[in-house]
């Protein structure tokens, strides 16, 4: 396992969409290895989650999982999943807001609108299919991750323009924690 260089926003690999991983790569070392260098580099860094594209990969694989977190002290646990070509669909119109941060745009927070409840199609290592219902922080952080899949960004998706700021200016006005 390889803690890997996380790309920052600028960089032109995390604005291309992510390719499929085919039947033929589940279960071979290659996505082993991919998979391994994910979850060590999320865990090195805190996050609650990262895609392939972050570490300059253009695959459609996403790792999430925390338990407790410094970059989100107020955030439920969020299990441990490797998801592989993920597919998100709403359960109903409703959304929320919430304040995100991303590896990708370092000590910058913004507040986006996610779907409240989404349902989840995966694939893990060895190709089995998978699904499951989400809501709350869970189904955040697992939109926030599949969007890096398609090219797109937490700051693309912001709801106000001025609700989108440094960390440390943002807890010092009591916006976030």
């Amino acid at each position: 396992m390889t803690i890997r260089a996380v790309l920052r926003l600028g960089h032109p690999a995390l604005r291309q969409r992510a390719r499929d991983i085919e039947d033929e790569v589940f279960g071979t070392q290659q996505l082993q290895t991919l998979i391994d260098d994910l979850l060590e580099t999320k865990a090195a860094r805190s996050g609650a989650g990262l895609a392939a594209p972050q570490i300059d990969e253009p695959w459609r694989v996403v790792v999430v999982g925390m338990g407790a977190n410094p970059r989100y002290p107020e955030a439920p646990p969020v299990p441990e999943r490797v998801l592989i070509n993920p597919e998100i669909t709403p359960l109903s119109e409703a959304t929320s807001a919430g304040w995100e941060g991303c590896l990708s745009v370092p000590g910058l927070r913004g507040e986006v609108e996610r779907w409240q409840r989404i349902h989840l199609s995966w694939r893990d290592p060895n190709g089995g299919w998978h699904h499951e219902e989400l809501e709350g922080f869970h189904a955040r952080v697992v939109q926030h991750e599949c969007d890096h899949l398609d090219g797109v960004l937490f700051p693309d998706r912001l709801r106000d323009p001025t609700a989108f700021g440094f960390e440390a200016e943002l807890q010092s006005d009591g916006r976030i924690p």
